[in-house]
C-alpha cells in the first residue's frame, strides 16, 4: 500500500536533524498542513478548470513555495 503524497510526513525534522517531538507542535503541524494541502488543492483545481496548463500551475505553486520569506531572515 503506497503512503498518501498529500499525508503530513511521519516526522517533522528539526533544525538540529531531530524529529520534534512536542505533542502541541506536532498538532499544530499537522493541522498547518492540512490546511495548505486543502488551499493547494483548491486553487489547483480552479486553475485547471478555468483552462490553465497544470504543468504551468503546479510551477507557479512550487515557485511560490520556493519565494518564501524565511522567518528566521532578519528584515
Amino acid at each position: 500500500m503506497t503512503a498518501d503524497p498529500l499525508a503530513p510526513p511521519e516526522r517533522w525534522p528539526g533544525a538540529d536533524g531531530q524529529p520534534i517531538s512536542c505533542r502541541e507542535k506536532l498538532k499544530m503541524l499537522t493541522e498547518n498542513h492540512a490546511e495548505a494541502a486543502q488551499v493547494l488543492r483548491d486553487t489547483f483545481e480552479d486553475a485547471v478548470l478555468m483552462g490553465v496548463d497544470e504543468a504551468a500551475m503546479r510551477q507557479v505553486l512550487t515557485d511560490l513555495v520556493a519565494a518564501l520569506p524565511s522567518p528566521k531572515r532578519q528584515a
